[in-house]
């Protein structure tokens, strides 16, 4: 009877020790995905603001390149 009571007991730790173990990595995973939403949100700030200039200063070229992009799209969806 006291190794069925120490084996319950074994396995109640390791069933903690899991239980860490997966909050510990989903922590860090939550983070990681923190960190990349964060550096998404600049680069499109960034795009933007560099689109926005572009169409300013040069909004013949950036006309053609909108067009020659969307024809390019246009190409590989069709095949």
């Amino acid at each position: 009877m006291a190794s069925t009571s120490s084996s319950s007991l074994g396995s109640s730790s390791t069933a903690e020790d899991i239980r860490s173990k997966a909050r510990q990595t989903l922590d860090s995973a939550s983070e990681a995905a923190e960190g990349a939403r964060q550096q998404m949100e600049d680069v499109a700030g960034n795009v933007k603001g560099v689109i926005d200039r572009s169409v300013k200063d040069q909004p013949v070229t950036t006309l053609l390149v909108a067009a020659a992009v969307g024809f390019v799209i246009g190409a590989l969806w069709k095949s």
